[in-house]
């Protein structure tokens, strides 16, 4: 079996102000054929988490037809990728919340969250975390849709 993806989803968030003017890019990439789909938005006040989650979010919702792809999501983001692997099973068993107390905080930007589980639970998911601003070609082209999206925010 063929353990190359069917897609490879590059992603990032960006922000003028925490929270500000917000923008989001995402590249998808099918290795088989080498076509590329980019696709970015933003919003006037937002955070820079919201955008990094919404870049995966929309990169996913893009995926055509009704088939289990296998996906790649190359990020960023340590908020998107460790709450992939590492948090979100025990935010689920807690109710959505950031602890096993009762009371305990919700977590946040949990309406973006639960559109993320519900999207990678439709295909097979796997994750790679790459630093940002370090010569990542991909990454830094996500960055520049991102900035972009806040430059026609602003220029609106």
């Amino acid at each position: 079996m063929d353990d190359q993806p069917d897609v490879i989803l590059y992603t990032d968030g960006a922000c003028s102000g925490n929270p500000g003017p917000g923008g989001w890019g995402a590249i998808l990439e099918h290795p088989a054929t080498g076509t590329v789909k980019k696709l970015s938005g933003g919003q006037p006040r937002t955070t820079n988490n919201r955008m990094e989650l919404t870049a995966v979010i929309e990169g996913l919702r893009s995926l055509k037809g009704n088939k289990r792809w296998r996906v790649h999501l190359v990020s960023d983001s340590q908020y998107v990728i460790n709450g992939l692997t590492e948090w979100i099973k025990s935010w689920i068993a807690n109710d959505w919340r950031r602890g096993r107390k009762p009371g305990s905080p919700p977590v946040k930007n949990v309406d973006l969250w639960q559109a993320l589980h519900a999207l990678t639970g439709q295909h097979d998911m796997t994750y790679e975390y790459v630093r940002g601003h370090a010569g990542h070609a991909k990454n830094e082209e996500c960055d520049r849709l991102a900035v972009a999206a806040i430059d026609a925010i602003r220029n609106a």
